[in-house]
């Protein structure tokens, strides 16, 4: 990963959870040929995104790794899919606010990869210095505003 370890907010552990939640909510595509979220160089980014979350971020990976020990006898990463699956439903009805968190966290980071902007036919950049062009506006529907003339009381 391009994080280095001390910069890392969150314990090798706590990174491999995060790496199984982000390749469930975005796998990998052969068909398009995108990597998943846990892919290294997004992993990264999102470890670096997470980090003004980082105390939630670090209960929340903690509570799911608790969960797994609790009801499989055995660690988050070690589990199937399915079971991997069962945890993430529990947690989408009893934490919702972390589970919103790192989606959040997941997607916004995901589609700034330039690999997947390509993909959805998008130029791997971002819209400014360059921008994106808009129409130009109506502005004549302000022009009874600017007639009206100022409504305030100035300030001494």
């Amino acid at each position: 990963m391009n994080t280095i370890t001390t910069d890392n907010p969150i314990s090798s552990e706590q990174t491999s959870i995060l790496a199984c939640l982000a390749s469930i909510l975005i796998p990998a595509s052969d068909k398009y040929d995108i990597p998943g979220a846990d892919d290294e160089t997004i992993m990264s980014d999102i470890i670096s995104a997470a980090r003004e979350h980082a105390e939630s971020f670090k209960t929340g990976l903690d509570a799911f790794d608790a969960y797994a020990q609790s009801e499989f006898d055995t660690d988050f990463v070690s589990l199937d899919h399915d079971d991997r699956m069962a945890i993430v439903e529990h947690f989408q009805d009893n934490a919702p606010h972390f589970i919103h968190a790192l989606v959040s966290v997941t997607v916004s980071v995901y589609y700034q990869d330039t690999r997947v902007m390509k993909s959805l036919g998008l130029e791997a950049r971002p819209p400014f210095p360059e921008g994106y062009a808009l129409p130009k506006g109506d502005w004549s529907m302000l022009d009874p505003v600017k007639e009206r003339g100022e409504i305030w009381r100035k300030a001494d």
